[in-house]
């Protein structure tokens, strides 16, 4: 089977790793790809907000199955587009991306069948006068979110009640976010830990991964201003059984009973983030694809092929009774350019140990190859160090392990990647 992965993160690298390993794979290709990914596969330049030249490149290649890592192709309906040229696809179409597209849409779906959610109301551009009446009589600190895709930049978690207006009037003005802001949902706060839940979804079935957590901020301690994410780690011990448990019930088991009226024909990832709350779990939002880092921690948890069940997912017939999930702990390490998510230099050359410990591996985000085959740094999130031990504690110790063997000179990580878990933080 040829397979083509849609993408050029540190979630699609993830994804090629796991195909490339598949023994159902003939061949595994990507686009757009990145440094690390073009010396696994072969990559082909693409634009993915060109959905006519994903369909063109799948059928120039006679791909068989895509897996579309980002949310925004989802969005403008590219599964639809190659399942009508014939082509098995792993992501919803876009009637079932919308859930991330409009966060509006989202709320919505969470108040139409009872799903957990912190109370809030949504505005257009139109009411700019009422939406900043509304904002100026919220309790502090208060959560102002862009509906539309705003490459994980559209929420803000306002402090004082200057910062909540300007975020407000900017979004509904387009001057932040462009179209993206046309619409505004605001939140009341919620206070817990956050905790990332990944299913693989198959109509009414779907196949639980353990829960993640994901770490935001820059800064060790969780300081600093948010990123799109400086480390993960997997299984969270914030949900508890006991837990898992209210989020089936409360959360999932309602959502499928949605998809199932709204006629969704959702063959994809629902990636769940979760506000462990006092009273229980709350739902801070839905998205329709891997989330990036978790995506590095939850793969290597499942016992079994990871392309396998994509493959039944777009086939329709994934059976959730054949998954199991490995015992242990799993650690993703990220490894980005001193500034970030400030200004940071691009271009820097990277040096990567040759050998790796057994169940450890580097995942690419932005990297980039140059004419000799070096690495050199082209964004942001650079490097994922991922490794999977019995406890977490040895996961940690093996990323750790790595990091100190790469050659960057700006290189800039957290050393208590897991500190929320237990793990010592690196010296």
């Amino acid at each position: 089977m040829n397979v083509l992965v849609i993408g050029s993160g540190g979630r699609e690298h993830a994804l090629l790793k796991a195909c490339l390993a598949s023994p159902l794979a003939t061949r595994v290709i990507a686009a757009p790809g990145n440094g690390g990914m073009e010396a696994d596969a072969q990559c082909f330049p693409l634009d993915v907000e060109n959905v006519p030249a994903a369909v063109e490149l799948a059928k120039r290649e006679a791909v068989d199955m895509a897996i579309i890592g980002p949310e925004v192709p989802l969005a403008l309906g590219m599964a639809d587009a190659l399942r009508e040229a014939g082509v098995l696809v792993y992501g919803p179409g876009f009637k079932g991306a919308q859930l991330e597209a409009s966060k509006a849409v989202c709320k919505d779906f969470f108040a139409k069948y009872g799903i957990p959610t912190a109370r809030s109301r949504t505005f257009s551009s139109a009411e700019i006068d009422a939406a900043l009446r509304y904002v100026a009589a919220e309790p502090l600190p208060v959560v102002i979110k862009a509906s539309g895709l705003a490459a994980g930049k559209g929420v803000i978690i306002a402090q004082s009640r200057e910062e909540a207006l300007d975020a407000t009037r900017g979004m509904l003005d387009g001057s932040m976010f462009g179209e993206a802001g046309a619409q505004v949902v605001v939140e009341e706060c919620l206070v817990g830990d956050e905790a990332s839940i990944t299913l693989i979804v198959c109509g009414d079935k779907y196949v639980m991964l353990p829960a993640a957590q994901d770490h935001k901020r820059v800064g060790e301690g969780d300081s600093g201003p948010n990123t799109g994410g400086m480390g993960a780690y997997c299984p969270a011990p914030v949900v508890t059984p006991e837990m898992e448990r209210r989020i089936v019930s409360e959360v999932i088991e309602p959502t499928m009973r949605g998809f199932a009226a709204e006629e969704y024909d959702f063959r994809g990832t629902l990636f769940i983030g979760i506000m462990v709350t006092a009273k229980g779990p709350m739902v801070l939002e839905f998205n329709v694809r891997f989330g990036d880092p978790e995506t590095q921690v939850v793969l290597p948890m499942l016992d079994a092929d990871p392309l396998a069940l994509m493959l039944d997912c777009a086939k329709g017939t994934l059976d959730p009774a054949n998954v199991a999930i490995r015992s242990g702990s799993a650690i993703v390490v990220v490894l980005a350019a001193k500034g970030y998510p400030g200004k940071y230099a691009k271009g820097d050359l990277i040096g990567l140990p040759t050998q790796l410990p057994v169940n450890s591996s580097i995942v690419h985000a932005g990297t980039k190859r140059a004419a000799d085959g070096s690495i050199l740094s082209a964004g942001g999130r650079v490097l994922g160090v991922c490794a999977q031990a019995e406890t977490l504690q040895k996961a940690a110790d093996i990323a750790y392990g790595i990091v100190g063997k790469v050659q960057w000179d700006n290189k800039n990580f957290r050393r208590d990647i897991g500190h929320r878990a237990g793990v010592t933080p690196a010296k």
